[in-house]
């Protein structure tokens, strides 16, 4: 039996090492090779692996490894600082989804209760999305420090925390009373409190003596992950919910970044078990299973439409920001998975195989198709603008049109003076705020004929407050160029780099301003020093390179290091951020 396992643990690897080759020429998840190389190797197709307790040992390895991992990213911070938008967004998306897709997988057929909870399992799988696929896709982009990518992850940060909430109450499903979920309750409080109070006040010491010893960290985490696990399973929760509590309590005492980046290459090892080993257990779909999982994807990403568009339109994000995070949290979750697996297991037996096999085949359209929906979801978003617009939902830009009909031909919103203004800054990122601190604070009098053309609703609101005249729009659409007065200033500021663009590349803007202005003085950044060329060329006075003014400044705090003066370029850097409100910090 143990030669079959190591054999067994051989074909997973390999296979998963193969498809994952495969997967990245094509660009789509790495769990999705997974998936498809436990689905080969299993009974389904070719049968090299069919021994029922290899195949459920390598995925409850690999679940418990997993959520240890998860629990280890889990910022408890992020959490208890998400902001208004954020977590109003979460709970109508997380709750929302959860409700709606319950009553509809019941009002469908699926059972609820009587020992099957195929409905409440499927409604939560719904309701969470898959940070890994999110997080890549967004890092490629370029778009996590966007407003809609911090919403994005602020709500993948809160679905973590339902689904623990979940796990918490999954063993009390069977008898739902007051009695028994206060029970169930209790346990996990026992389980949270002690793992920690251990957390806090022991494990520093212990890893604080073993912190030059690589391995020894390494065994520490692993054995802290088992120990909390077979805790959580003597408190009758489980060994997985034990692993997710040992990785929260890890994430929070001063050695988590280390023991996270020593345990990465186990939990790739671990995360690719789970994942073959899940594929393994999918059956061969058939016609029945493959439309009712299309029905499960179709569902799954109206109702993220559904719950997540609504409450960001009516805090005022526009509808830009408001479509973005509902096109990036259209898929389901590998924690959705993780959860029907715990709820199909021996131990539960909560959830039926054809629910689960629906889910797992959902997963996988879902993460093909959404890859590419947010890879062009700035296209799809222009597309859904002028349709929702059409019947009858109101931009920030409509708002802004309303008090003023013409920015090119009537004082400007801050109230600076007539006709349009002169300075116009497209695109406002970290450049552009810097630039009107340093405006505010050396040239007042420039300022007073400055406006900025963005669509970030929050970029919006802080300039309004602050008296700059700021237009709602696109900056890669022609109308919007024309509508913020391009015709009629004769300074254009480009500040937003090529990697940050949107449907536009730098060279193209200072050619369209060029066209539309030919007397402006037009100024573009770039990033690499091949693009000034460029940009000149397309019609830019002057090209802005950003490196050289980061260079120059650490040349200088080389030479203050050499000279024993860092300290002080320090304490004159603070001091000058002490000064500094710019509207985005």
């Amino acid at each position: 039996m143990d030669h079959h396992l190591i054999r067994d643990i051989a074909l997973c690897i390999a296979a998963a090492w193969l498809l994952g080759v495969v997967s990245q020429l094509i660009r789509q998840p790495l769990i999705l090779a997974y998936l498809a190389g436990g689905f080969i190797l299993g009974p389904s197709v070719l049968g090299w692996v069919t021994n029922q307790e290899s195949i459920d040992t390598i995925s409850e390895l690999g679940l418990i490894f997993l959520l240890f991992m998860i629990g280890l990213e889990i910022d408890l911070k992020k959490i208890a600082s998400a902001g208004k938008s954020i977590t109003l967004t979460a709970a109508t998306q997380i709750l929302g989804g959860f409700a709606i897709g319950t009553v509809f997988f019941r009002m469908v057929g699926f059972r609820m209760g009587g020992g099957n909870w195929d409905a409440l399992y499927l409604g939560a799988a719904a309701a969470l999305s898959s940070t890994v696929i999110i997080v890549k896709v967004l890092y490629d982009k370029r778009e996590l420090d966007t407003l809609p990518g911090r919403v994005t992850l602020g709500v993948l940060v809160l679905q973590d925390l339902f689904a623990i909430l979940f796990l918490a109450i999954q063993p009390s499903l069977d008898h739902l009373e007051i009695g028994v979920l206060a029970s169930s309750l209790l346990r996990v409080f026992v389980l949270v409190g002690t793992a920690m109070l251990v957390s806090k006040y022991v494990l520093p010491t212990l890893f604080h003596r073993i912190a030059r010893l690589p391995e020894l960290v390494l065994v520490g985490a692993i054995g802290w992950c088992f120990l909390v696990g077979e805790f959580g399973e003597w408190l009758h929760l489980s060994r997985e919910m034990g692993a997710l509590i040992a990785g929260v309590a890890l994430s929070t005492f001063p050695y988590a970044l280390d023991v996270t980046a020593k345990v990465t290459s186990l939990r790739d090892f671990f995360v690719t078990l789970f994942f073959v080993g899940l594929g393994m257990k999918i059956q061969t779909p058939d016609l029945n299973v493959a439309g009712w999982a299309l029905v499960f994807g179709l569902f799954t990403v109206a109702s993220r439409f559904a719950t997540t568009f609504p409450p960001l339109y009516k805090l005022g994000q526009g509808l830009r920001a408001s479509l973005l995070p509902a096109i990036n949290l259209a898929q389901i979750s590998e924690f959705s998975l993780v959860l029907l697996q715990l709820g199909a297991s021996k131990e539960f037996n909560h959830v039926s195989p054809f629910a689960k096999d629906i889910a797992s085949l959902a997963f996988v359209i879902l993460a093909t198709v959404s890859t590419f929906g947010m890879a062009r979801s700035d296209g799809l978003v222009r597309a859904l603008i002028p349709r929702l617009k059409r019947l009858g939902l109101r931009d920030i830009d409509d708002e802004h049109a309303n008090r003023h009909p013409s920015v090119a031909g009537q004082a400007d919103a801050g109230g600076h003076g007539p006709g349009a203004p002169r300075i116009l800054i497209l695109g406002f990122f970290r450049a552009a705020s810097s630039l009107l601190e340093e405006l505010e604070e050396h040239a007042p009098d420039l300022l007073r004929h400055v406006a900025v053309v963005d669509f970030n609703p929050v970029v919006h609101r802080e300039l309004k407050a602050r008296g700059i005249p700021v237009i709602y729009g696109d900056i890669s659409q022609r109308d919007t160029l024309l509508h913020a007065g391009i015709a009629h200033a004769s300074v254009l500021v480009c500040t937003v780099p090529d990697s940050l663009l949107k449907g536009i590349t730098n060279e193209r803007l200072v050619r369209s301003l060029r066209e539309l202005n030919p007397k402006a003085k037009i100024i573009a950044p770039a990033e690499v020093l091949s693009g000034v060329g460029d940009l000149i060329a397309a019609g830019a006075t002057y090209v802005s390179l950003g490196r050289l003014h980061e260079g120059r400044d650490l040349m200088q705090a080389v030479r203050a290091a050499e000279g024993g003066l860092l300290d002080d370029k320090r304490e004159s850097l603070l001091e000058r951020l002490r000064n500094r409100h710019e509207v985005l910090p």
